[in-house]
């Protein structure tokens, strides 16, 4: 991500800006689209062919998870094979049953439907850590496991990623209960006592009322009620996230939690009422609320984008896809206490089309996001479908088209499929644009910008900041060098005058994946 300033500058907010670089802000750095291609999409799954061999065996244990309340566990997986060979591996698959009565119908008549039509969640080869495996046709792997709202299976595949051939597939496991209310993810409301609670489950409307049991502590709990939405597979824009990639999304629940008392620490469980009039309980989250507007205290944001998830268990090629992710992650876990509210603004998980990475993401956050808001922005690789309204028509979120990102998580936008919105902090008035729309002058989200800007009440909220995906102000990319503009192409032409009118105090941006501070510029020219 980058961080940098943009219009007016003064010399307290030259304070705060270093103030913030040497406490606040965690860099995520990858190449703008990964460290190459989603691990996932170089499996040709739809490819795959049954080739059960009698004498090959993989047995998964324990078969039964989350005995004890988990809702993440280790694995282990025993593979015997007499015919080893060094570019076999095991895919992880949810739901567990392999056959094409799971596919979708095919539109042409000539095509054949594929024996297996949705790629695995996760993968290892048998050599990862069984360096005798080629030899002996014995090995074993463990993988870690998330309760994903279904069961599992392993399927051992020989000829590789390109060529797959099913030998054999393990014994079903699964969670207790699969369907348990998992991995809250906090959010700041439309207002600035008001917090909202989105979360996940198996639980349909028709089985289970959603609601949240909160209050502050030692305090009398009250119950809010949840809303509760899905979408399907043809809400997908197109490929893999509508075929190989697509998986159920379960339901996903968001409560709105009011009239918080500022910088109060609260309690929370999420929770299902069942039909038959018994509870199912999550484990116990708390937060704090948000400070009054204008508060002068301490206020620590974390700004960063572009962080994507990476796997604790070294599948999907060793973590080499998104190989910073997981050291972020743990540095927030291990600094939350000194954090009050984070923005990843843009390119969150790098699913690009295969949804069963959303929820893996969402669990590898939550112990940042259950406990302080974990505010998004629209990326590239979150929204950008061509002929889908998107200012880009590249295929970045690999057909996922912006429906993900605007249903997993909240934000207090008045349209959540253009998500741009202000938000306040204390003293800071943030105004999140969305770079993967139209941003220039006379458009909806123009006029949104000038009037997120100009209503900022500076006597309560001296802090200006404007915050998108790409880099709308200057960048000395190379990329952005090469084409002379050193910025995203039409990005600051319409914006700066409005930062320079609104005294915009900081801007922040991802997408570049390098660390970068500018001085304060308009026009081409550096402003003292």
């Amino acid at each position: 991500m980058k961080m940098r300033a943009e219009g007016f500058l003064n010399m307290n907010t030259v304070a705060v800006v270093a103030w913030l670089l040497n406490f606040n802000i965690v860099f995520c750095f990858a190449h703008i689209h990964g460290f190459g291609d989603q691990p996932l999409s170089k499996i040709a799954i739809h490819k795959a062919v049954v080739s059960l061999h009698s004498a090959a065996s993989i047995t998964a244990t324990p078969s039964l998870l989350g005995t004890k309340g988990e809702d993440t566990q280790l694995v282990t997986v025993d593979i015997d094979y007499p015919e080893p060979s060094a570019d076999d591996w095991i895919g992880v698959f949810s739901p567990a049953k392999l056959n094409s009565s799971t596919c979708p119908p095919v539109s042409d008549p000539r095509e054949e439907i594929p024996y297996i039509c949705s790629a695995p969640i996760k993968f290892k080869f048998l050599n990862y850590s069984n360096s005798h495996y080629t030899k002996t046709g014995k090995g074993s792997l463990k993988f870690q496991l998330i309760n994903q709202r279904a069961d599992f299976s392993f399927a051992l595949f020989s000829g590789g990623l390109l060529n797959p051939k099913l030998v054999a597939v393990s014994n079903f496991i699964s969670f207790v209960n699969p369907k348990v209310p998992l991995y809250p993810r906090l959010a700041q409301g439309k207002s600035w006592d008001e917090m909202t609670v989105t979360w996940t489950s198996g639980y349909h409307i028709n089985e289970a009322i959603p609601f949240v049991e909160w209050g502050s502590e030692g305090k009398t709990q009250v119950q809010s009620p949840a809303g509760t939405l899905t979408f399907g597979r043809n809400s997908m824009c197109g490929s893999p996230a509508r075929t190989v990639g697509w998986r159920d999304p379960g339901f996903i629940h968001t409560s709105f939690l009011k009239n918080l008392w500022p910088n109060l620490v609260y309690t929370y469980r999420l929770g299902h009422l069942l039909s038959n009039g018994s509870y199912i309980w999550s484990k116990k989250y708390s937060f704090k609320s948000s400070p009054y507007p204008g508060q002068d205290s301490l206020q620590r944001v974390i700004i960063f984008g572009d962080m994507g998830k990476a796997e604790r268990d070294g599948s999907n090629e060793y973590n080499a896809y998104q190989p910073g992710s997981l050291n972020t992650t743990d540095q927030l876990i291990k600094d939350l206490e000194n954090i009050d509210i984070v923005f990843h603004i843009g390119d969150i998980t790098y699913a690009n089309g295969y949804i069963s990475q959303w929820d893996q993401f969402t669990a590898q956050v939550e112990p940042i996001a259950s406990t302080v808001p974990y505010m998004i922005a629209s990326g590239n690789h979150e929204r950008d479908w061509p002929n889908t309204g998107s200012f880009y028509d590249t295929t970045d979120s690999g057909g996922e088209c912006g429906v993900l990102a605007q249903n997993m998580f909240f934000v207090p936008a008045d349209n959540r499929a253009n998500f741009w919105y202000a938000t306040d902090y204390g003293m800071f008035h943030f105004c999140i644009a969305d770079s993967e729309h139209d941003w220039r002058e006379g458009t909806e989200q123009y006029k949104f910008i000038e009037h997120c800007l100009a209503t900022v009440d500076r006597q309560k909220q001296p802090w200006l900041i404007f915050v998108a995906h790409r880099v709308l102000g200057y960048s000395s990319n190379t990329w952005y060098a090469m084409e002379g503009s050193f910025e995203e192409p039409m990005g600051r032409e319409s914006l700066q005058k409005l930062w320079q009118k609104y005294k915009v105090d900081i801007a922040f941006y991802g997408h570049v994946h390098n660390y970068e501070r500018t001085c304060p510029i308009y026009q081409v020219k550096i402003i003292a």
